[in-house]
C-alpha cells in the first residue's frame, strides 16, 4: 500500500530502538498566575512514553491534562521540570525550532473543528494546506491528500466542505491533515467530545488503525472514562500528578486486532496499578478511599506477607 515505505522504515529499527522512550516528563511543574491566585496545573509530573504506543490520557475538568498536552505539543512551557521529545530536550529549544517541532514532529487533533479545518476548503484542499510548504509538485501533493483521506475513510467526500460533513466525518478529515506532515506523535484533544457514541467507537478504531498500521504513537487526551477499553494503555491523571495506570492484559494485546470496540467493554481487558512518583509516594483513588471506608488525611500502613495494607 501507499505508505510500505513507512511501515519498512520503522520495522527496520531493531528491536533495542523500537523499546526506546518517545516521551519522556521529568518533575513538570506548570503554575497559572493571575494578580490574586496562582494555580498549580502541574505538580512534578513524571511520564514516559515508549514509541508505537497507544495511549489515553484521563481526567476530570483541571487535573491538568489539557496542560499536559500543550506542553507535549510544544505550545506552552514548565514553570520547572524537563521535557524531552524523541530523545532531545523539547524546552531547550528555541522559538525557531518550536515551530519547526510542532510541524515536523506532532500532529493535532482538537474537539473544535473550527481548529482543525479552514471552512472554505474542501476535505481534499485541507489535506493538501501544509503541504504547500514542502517541495512537491502540485501532482504529489493531491496524491498524497487523495491517499491519506483513503486511509482514514473519508476518500468519498473529498470535494466537500466542511459544513457538508458531518461531526464524525470532519473528525476523520482532521487526523487526515494531522498525518499529512508525517508527524512521529498524533495528539486529540477531546477528539470524540463532539460525536454520539457510535461514531465515537469509528474514530477510536481509525486510530487503533493508524497506530497498528503506521506504528505511530498516539495520545489521547479526554474526560471519558469509558476509553479505558480501547487503548492498550490508560493513563489517569488527578490533582496535577499521575495517580493510576490501567495496561491491557497481555493475552488481550496479542489479539487486539481481532477485538471490536464492543468486545472490549464487555470483557475485563485492563489490570489497575497505582504509581509511585520519585519521593516513593502513591496516590489513592477517590473511588479506591471511598470503596475502604476512609475519608481522614491519615491512614495505617502495614506491611504483611509481602503485601502492603492501607487501612484507617
Amino acid at each position: 500500500m501507499w505508505y510500505t515505505k513507512w511501515k519498512t522504515e520503522i520495522s527496520n529499527v531493531s528491536e533495542e530502538k523500537k523499546s526506546e522512550d518517545i516521551l519522556v516528563c521529568d518533575g513538570l511543574v506548570k503554575i497559572f498566575k493571575t494578580e490574586d491566585v496562582e494555580v498549580m496545573a502541574l505538580q512534578g509530573l513524571d511520564l514516559k512514553i515508549k514509541k508505537g504506543e497507544l495511549v489515553a490520557i484521563i481526567g476530570k475538568s483541571g487535573s491538568g491534562k489539557s496542560t499536559l498536552l500543550n506542553m507535549i505539543g510544544g505550545l506552552d512551557r514548565p514553570t520547572a521540570g524537563r521535557i524531552y521529545v524523541d530523545g532531545k530536550d523539547l524546552f531547550a529549544m528555541n522559538e525557531a525550532q518550536l515551530v519547526s517541532y510542532r510541524k515536523s514532529t506532532v500532529g493535532f487533533v482538537w474537539q473544535n473543528s473550527a481548529q482543525n479545518l479552514f471552512p472554505y476548503l474542501t476535505a481534499l484542499q485541507n489535506v493538501e494546506a501544509p503541504l504547500y510548504f514542502e517541495k512537491m509538485s502540485e501532482k504529489e501533493r493531491r496524491e498524497k491528500a487523495g491517499r491519506l483521506l483513503e486511509l482514514t475513510g473519508i476518500a468519498h467526500r473529498a470535494q466537500s466542505y466542511p459544513g457538508q460533513l458531518s461531526g464524525g466525518e470532519q473528525q476523520r478529515v482532521a487526523i487526515a491533515v494531522a498525518l499529512a506532515m508525517d508527524p512521529k506523535i498524533l495528539l486529540a484533544d477531546e477528539p470524540t467530545g463532539a460525536v454520539d457514541s457510535k461514531t465515537s467507537d469509528m474514530i477510536q478504531d481509525l486510530f487503533r488503525k493508524l497506530n497498528r498500521e503506521l506504528g505511530l504513537t498516539v495520545i489521547i487526551v479526554t474526560h471519558d472514562i469509558s476509553l479505558a477499553n480501547k487503548v492498550s494503555r490508560v493513563i489517569m491523571v488527578s490533582d496535577g500528578k499521575i495517580s493510576t495506570e490501567k495496561i491491557m492484559k497481555e493475552k488481550y494485546r496479542q489479539k487486539l486486532d481481532e477485538l471490536s470496540t464492543e468486545n472490549l467493554q464487555e470483557i475485563d481487558s485492563h489490570e489497575e496499578y497505582s504509581v509511585l512518583d520519585k519521593a516513593r509516594r502513591v496516590q489513592l483513588s477517590e473511588d479506591v478511599l471511598k470503596e475502604a471506608g476512609i475519608d481522614s488525611h491519615m491512614v495505617r500502613v502495614e506491611v504483611s506477607d509481602g503485601k502492603i495494607i492501607i487501612s484507617k
